[in-house]
This record gives structure tokens, sequence and C-alpha cells, in this order.
């Protein structure tokens, strides 16, 4: 018993001494640890030496080209700067252009898209606006409010399969709207007879419409530089065109309703670029486009004798066509195109069906 005590006692000063080296060395290593930490402190990461006007440009480029919308979250997101660092974060977050163009889609649920396109609007300030809304996907209208709200900051507005009535909730001056992309459906009682019109857009310039828009929309025509419309009738696009006097640029994707429906002819007399994709035979000889320079048209808008339909069409028009381009079209007929217009640069391709 005596020998196990005494060896307690050994070993009790054994780990005594052990304690009390290891203390030594913790507190050694402990004071060496403290001037790395300060040089830690006052170090700088290059990037973070920059000045703040080059780190937002920076920021800037991280993002599509506006208008186009990154997503809310994600590493394609302005979200992902605001992760970064502190600094990085102040700078995002004090950034408004950042935050202006706001997608809206079915990659997650939209009471959280919309909490955080709320935050996106506060953190854009005063900015204009670009918006990308896939609404046919919402069942609660009222989650729309907080956008409704920014009306008049709205530049570039993507809406996609919008209701009658949902459009009419948006009726408000937009003073800065420059562009319109808009697809309706139809599934409204009083879709034939409902006309709806944007008040105040006296900026915008840019119009993309399907058929049920192009029937019930009613825009500043007059003012619009670029028009597309989508699966409409020949004699659908009448009543537009007729008012649309400085459009520059047009596509139109045209169905032919086998009817026998005369086309009056429409001048346009500042287009300048024209596509016609679809199919309406006859339907290039309604239009006289003194301006134009670039004709993109499918085979299926020409007679039988295409060369001498096209050859009628730029004499009536008398305009100086430079860039032909026929889609659609056989491969063994097109030297015939080469050879007829041979002062015009010539090409061939496939229609292109979005705009």
């Amino acid at each position: 018993m005596l020998s196990s005590l005494a060896a307690d006692r050994a070993r009790v000063a054994d780990l005594d001494a052990q304690i009390l080296f290891l203390e030594r060395s913790l507190k050694e290593l402990k004071s060496q640890r403290q001037p790395v930490l300060e040089r830690l402190d006052s170090y700088k990461y290059p990037v973070l030496t920059l000045p703040t006007e080059i780190t937002t440009e920076i920021f800037m480029h991280f993002l599509p080209t506006y208008p186009l919308c990154p997503p809310l979250t994600g590493l394609d997101s302005p979200t992902l700067l605001t992760q970064i660092c502190h600094e990085w974060r102040e700078i995002a977050l004090g950034t408004a252009a950042l935050w202006r163009a706001i997608s809206i889609s079915s990659l997650m649920p939209f009471e959280h898209q919309f909490r955080l396109s709320s935050m996106w609007l506060n953190r854009s300030n005063c900015s204009p606006l670009s918006l990308d809304l896939a609404i046919y996907l919402l069942r609660r209208t009222e989650l729309l409010s907080p956008l409704f709200l920014h009306c008049a900051r709205w530049q570039h507005l993507n809406l996609r399969r919008l209701s009658i009535p949902l459009l009419r909730m948006i009726q408000f001056p937009m003073p800065l709207l420059r562009s319109l992309d808009l697809f309706l459906t139809n599934d409204d009682p009083d879709f034939i007879t409902a006309k709806v019109v944007f008040p105040e857009a006296h900026l915008l310039r840019t119009v993309v419409l399907n058929d049920h828009a192009a029937k019930v929309l009613t825009l500043p025509w007059v003012q619009l530089t670029s028009l597309t419309l989508h699966g409409v009738y020949p004699q659908e696009c009448v009543p537009i065109l007729r008012y649309t006097s400085n459009l520059v640029h047009c596509k139109l994707v045209l169905v032919d309703d086998d009817g026998d429906v005369t086309i009056p002819d429409i001048t346009l007399p500042a287009l300048q670029s024209l596509e016609l994709t679809g199919y309406a035979e006859g339907y290039l000889k309604t239009l006289i486009v003194p301006a134009l320079r670039d004709l993109r048209v499918s085979e299926s808008f020409l007679d039988p004798e295409c060369i001498e339909t096209l050859a009628a069409f730029i004499s009536k028009s008398r305009c100086q066509l430079q860039e032909l381009c026929v889609t659609d079209t056989a491969a063994e007929s097109r030297d015939s195109y080469r050879d007829g217009f041979p002062l015009i640069t010539v090409s061939f391709g496939r229609s292109t069906l979005d705009s």
C-alpha cells in the first residue's frame, strides 16, 4: 500500500511538471500569435485597395447587360456580391444599379421571390427598372402590389402570359417606359371587347406583342421605332401599321387565314429593316417602304415567280435595298436570287420565330 501511495505521488508530480511545461509553452505560443494577428489585421487584399468607383464598375460588369435581368439568387445574382466580405457587401448594397433588373420565374416559390423583389426595389432606390415577369404562373395577384407601386420607374417591361384582368390592373402612367414585350392570354370572357390603353408612355419606342395583345392594346403607335407582332393575321396588322409612320425596324410573324381578304397598301416611310416570317402569300406586295435597306423574308411570302415578286416590290417602294436574306428556300434555287439581284448582298437562312 505504501508503494502504491508513493507511485501516485510521483505520478501527480510528473503530471504537474507536464502541465507547467504546457502552460509555459501555451503562453509562449500566444505571445508569438499576437503579432501575427496584428499583421493580418493590418493587411489589405489588393482588390480591397481599389477605389469604390472601380469596384462598382467591376460589379456592374459581373451582371448581364441591362436591361437583361440576373436571377434573384445564386452565383449569377448580385446577392453573391453581398456575401464575400463586409466591404463588398456595403458597396453592393449602396449601388442602386445592381438591383434595377428584376426577374420573376418558376424557379422558386413566388412568396419568396416577391419578398426578394421587394428588397431589390428598395435597394434600387430611384433607378429606372427592367422587369421580366412570368405572371401566368402566379395564383395570388396581390403579390404584384410591390411592383405596381413603382410603375413610374418601369423602363423595360417583359410580361409573359398575362391575363386581361391583370393587364387592367397596371394601367398606370409609365413616363419612363421605353420597351414593352407583352404576351396575353384570352381566358377572359370579355376578351373580344376589352380595350386596354397604356397612358403617359411618351418614351415608348420598342414593342413586341402576340396576337391577343395586338387585338386589345392601344399604344402610342406613331412614336414607335421598333415593332414585332407574333401570330397575327395580315388584316390585323393594318389598323396598327397605318399609324406607325416612324418605324425603323419591323418584324411580322404572320398566319394566313385562307380567306379572300383584300389588304390595303401600307406605307412605312422610315422603315429600314423588315422581317417577314410565317405564311401570307402576296403580303409583301402591300408594303411600300422607300427607306428599306435590310429585308429578311420567308420564301412563303413570295409568289411562285419569286424573283419577279421581289423586283416588283423593290421597284414599287423605290428603295435602295442593300441586304436580302431569303429564308426557308431550296438550295437549288439560290443562284437565281444572286443572279436576279447582283447589286444586293444576298444570303439564305431559316426563319426566326423568336423576337
